[in-house]
């Protein structure tokens, strides 16, 4: 089995986007575009993620840059066996790219890249979770080849005991 970390950048039509592993030191970098998105810093949540995603293995989380810059980033975790499922699943956690290069290919060049590292890793399934009114998320995953899986997520809303 070849480690993610292995595998060369991915490539576009204009080579501009380099992907490599996402490190300890793009915090500041993902909190701020994280931030331009959705319009609120969650930099304690973000130090956390970035702190487990160095302590998986493998790592499948990645940066993309442009010209030396981290424009993009994508968290994600591996499971085996997670939710009554036999098969390895990667499921991404948050996936996150600058408004100045939305629709650049950044997106699409984090997405390359990690279906590549979790094929040669013997992962068949992505996973994720999206708001229902994300709507441009979704028609960016939906162009990425996801559609809506055969479970059914649910949730119970616990209230504060008085």
């Amino acid at each position: 089995m070849t480690d993610a970390a292995t595998h060369p950048p991915a490539s576009l039509e204009t080579e501009a986007v380099r992907v490599r592993d996402l490190r300890p030191s793009d915090l500041d970098a993902v909190v701020k575009i994280d931030a331009l998105r959705s319009g609120r810093s969650r930099g304690e949540y973000y130090m956390h993620k970035l702190q487990e995603a160095q302590e998986s293995t493998p790592r499948i989380s990645l940066a993309a840059e442009v010209d030396g810059h981290l424009v993009g980033f994508l968290l994600g975790r591996l499971y085996y066996g997670e939710f009554g499922l036999p098969e390895p699943t990667a499921v991404i956690d948050s996936i996150g790219v600058h408004p100045e290069h939305g629709a650049q290919g950044v997106g699409q060049a984090l997405f390359e890249q990690l279906q590549r590292n979790m094929r040669s890793l013997g992962v068949e399934y992505l996973r994720t979770e999206v708001e229902w009114k994300a709507h441009d998320l979704l028609r960016f995953l939906a162009k990425q080849g996801f559609e809506p899986a055969p479970r059914l997520c649910l949730e119970l809303r616990l209230e504060p005991t008085p």
